[in-house]
C-alpha cells in the first residue's frame, strides 16, 4: 500500500487502482511534494497519460527488460520519455530474451536497443544479448543504451553501450546516437 497524505488525514491506495492514484495526484500532488520532503515524480509518471504516437518519428527505439527482469516502472518511464522526445518505440516488455531485442530490431529496422536491467540476473544476461545482436548482423548498425539499478556506466562500456540513469539522459543519449 501506497500512502497518501491528505490534510486532515491519511488514505491508503492499492497500486492497482489508477482512477484513485490519478484522483488523488490531482487534488494532492502539490501538497504531497511539499509534506516533509515526499518526492512524488517518480507516481506521478506511471500515472501520466500515455504520449501520443509521434506523426514523423525521429529514430525507432526497441525498448523492454532483459529476462529474467520484470521491474516495468523505470523501463516504462524511458519509453514514455523517448515517445514524448518523437521517438517510435517498439516494446518488447519485461522477461524479454536476448534475442527478441534483436530479432524486434530487425523487424522495425531500429537505429537503438534500449535495454532495462535491474537485477543481477538481468545484467548477467548482457552477454547474451551481445551475442544475438551480433548473431542479427547488427553489430555497428544499432546503438545499445542499458540503464537500471542494477548497471553503471562500467558495465555500459564493457559491452560498447551508452549508459543513461534517469530518463532524461535517456532522450539525450537516443538523439545523440541518431545525429540530432
Amino acid at each position: 500500500m501506497f500512502k497518501i497524505a491528505q490534510k486532515s488525514d491519511v488514505h491508503h491506495i492499492s497500486f492497482c487502482n489508477k482512477k484513485l492514484i490519478r484522483g488523488a495526484l490531482h487534488k494532492n500532488l502539490t501538497y504531497l511534494e511539499k509534506k516533509e520532503g515526499i518526492y512524488m515524480s517518480w507516481l506521478k509518471s506511471m500515472v501520466e497519460k500515455e504520449p501520443p504516437e509521434p506523426a514523423n518519428p525521429i529514430g525507432t527505439v526497441v525498448i523492454g527488460t532483459l529476462e529474467p527482469d520484470m521491474h516495468l516502472t523505470p523501463k516504462e518511464m524511458v519509453r514514455k520519455a523517448l515517445k514524448s522526445a518523437q521517438f517510435k518505440c517498439i516494446d518488447v516488455g519485461r522477461k524479454a530474451s536476448a534475442l527478441s531485442f534483436a530479432q524486434k530490431a530487425v523487424e522495425n529496422n531500429a537505429q537503438i536497443i534500449a535495454v532495462s536491467v535491474n537485477t543481477g540476473p538481468a545484467k548477467n544476461n548482457l552477454p547474451a544479448l551481445v551475442s544475438s545482436i551480433k548473431a542479427a548482423g547488427l553489430e555497428g548498425k544499432v546503438t545499445v543504451m542499458i540503464g537500471g539499478a542494477a548497471v553503471d556506466k562500467t558495465d555500459a562500456d564493457a559491452i560498447g553501450a551508452l549508459f543513461g540513469s534517469t530518463k532524461d539522459e535517456a532522450v539525450v543519449l537516443a538523439k545523440k546516437a541518431i545525429g540530432q
